[in-house]
């Protein structure tokens, strides 16, 4: 079975879980001998690519114009004849335009169709609507030209729901679409209209839905009209190596209670902060750790500043591959206070460095731990209460720590990658 799929970011470039559950899943299905051809935006080339192939969207000259209505009704591009490349630097922009001008051009077509690359960003910018839809115009492209090489068609979250349709339409191959997050996880009730009604026309497209919990499930029944016997719940699971760092010295006596994740509202880092104000009024030893960057970072700074315990607080920026392994290795606490989670990864990764967690019951993850210390997410006296016992009570840490992974362990990508094998069996036509 060979499966064309489409994602925003795969390791070694993530901006967050996404990218990591998708270099897991592709790695699981390929022991299940399903070959995934991943197609992404913005390739580099250095992807690990033992087990998946990577089509680098940026690549691959796709036709503008018309064709777009016929692809995303209502979307239309406007063609301007100019040499300005987006995303790139002026030194960049120099070789860019020497290398254009040795091509044979632009081909147009007739009327106002025209053929050209586009270099996507892959980021999550200013420009992540247009980037969006060309990544459309591209997705059917590569539909067209690997007719009859693939079965299913699988798109992850809404950046990918309008490459997987117009995939499918140019195919008429089944498509199957990945919710790792909804619009309601990520702002609350304040939904960005224009990302909910992509999501929305995502799954009415869908043969099939794939929700990372029984709580997104819930969501995409109740908030998107969904049919229930279209949505199929599979848990995450985790690929984590901790051997490197088994025994890295830290280089403090301090406990260290530590918050990975976008500093955003979904992630609940201010009440991480509220909780940590309350535990060093009680524990003066502990020192907090503040892994990510987000929209929030500046509020939260403040109010640690205002709280008096800069002193104690660390911010590290955004982490990834050994870093985040480090980072791990180096905390006493893992916490992970999520006003809204469809799943989480980064329990599991902590669990399986060995390290006790806390998470919110708001979150998806809640579901397949039962070695986890959960509380409500707004509950701070609870967190800090939580945070006290496991560090001030060693035998406790220590038994959450050997049971969570225990359970951990048994997690796999290959049983998640099973269930999602199951799921393109019953829409393969």
């Amino acid at each position: 079975m060979r499966i064309l799929m489409f994602g925003w970011e795969f390791p070694p470039h993530i901006a967050g879980g996404l990218g990591t559950a998708c270099y897991g899943l592709t790695k699981g299905l390929a022991k299940h001998n399903v070959e995934v051809i991943f197609v992404m935006p913005h390739a580099t080339g250095n992807e690990d690519q033992r087990f998946v192939k990577v089509v680098n969207a940026s690549d691959i000259e796709a036709v503008y114009g018309n064709t777009d209505k016929e692809l995303i009704p209502g979307m239309t591009f406007i063609h301007i004849d100019s040499n300005m490349v987006p995303y790139i630097s002026p030194e960049e922009f120099e070789t860019e335009r020497a290398r254009s001008s040795q091509s044979e051009g632009r081909e147009i077509t007739h009327g106002d169709v025209w053929r050209e690359r586009y270099n996507f960003s892959g980021r999550y910018g200013a420009n992540l609507m247009e980037e969006v839809a060309r990544y459309a115009v591209v997705a059917a492209e590569v539909a067209r030209q690997m007719e009859g090489q693939f079965d299913v068609i699988h798109a992850h979250d809404w950046l990918t729901y309008y490459a997987g349709m117009a995939a499918k339409q140019v195919s008429g191959k089944p498509l199957v679409v990945h919710i790792h997050a909804t619009e309601f996880d990520r702002s609350g009730e304040n939904v960005n209209q224009a990302v909910y009604n992509i999501e929305k026309a995502g799954m009415d497209a869908a043969d099939k839905v794939i929700a990372v919990s029984n709580l997104t499930r819930n969501i995409v029944i109740n908030r998107y009209g969904i049919d229930p016997s279209k949505v199929v719940t599979v848990h995450n699971a985790v690929t984590f190596g901790t051997d490197s760092w088994k025994d890295f010295e830290r280089g403090v006596n301090d406990k260290i209670v530590t918050f990975l994740g976008r500093i955003t509202y979904q992630k609940g880092p201010d009440y991480f902060v509220e909780a940590a104000a309350k535990v060093l009024k009680r524990l003066p030893n502990v020192r907090f750790v503040m892994a990510g960057s987000g929209d929030m970072m500046n509020h939260v700074v403040r109010r640690v500043a205002k709280l008096g315990i800069a002193d104690r607080f660390h911010f590290t920026g955004f982490l990834k591959g050994d870093d985040v392994q480090k980072m791990f290795a180096m905390s006493d606490v893992y916490i992970m206070p999520s006003v809204s989670e469809p799943f989480g990864i980064s329990p599991l990764e902590a669990m399986k460095s060995n390290v006790p967690v806390i998470i919110s019951k708001q979150s998806g993850v809640a579901e397949v731990l039962d070695y986890a210390v959960k509380v409500d997410y707004w509950d701070v006296d609870a967190m800090a209460d939580a945070i006290y016992a496991l560090i001030q009570y060693p035998a406790l840490g220590k038994m959450f720590a050997r049971k969570g992974l225990e359970e951990v362990t048994s997690l796999k990508w290959d049983n998640a990658a099973e269930k999602v094998k199951e799921v393109y069996e019953s829409v393969r036509k």
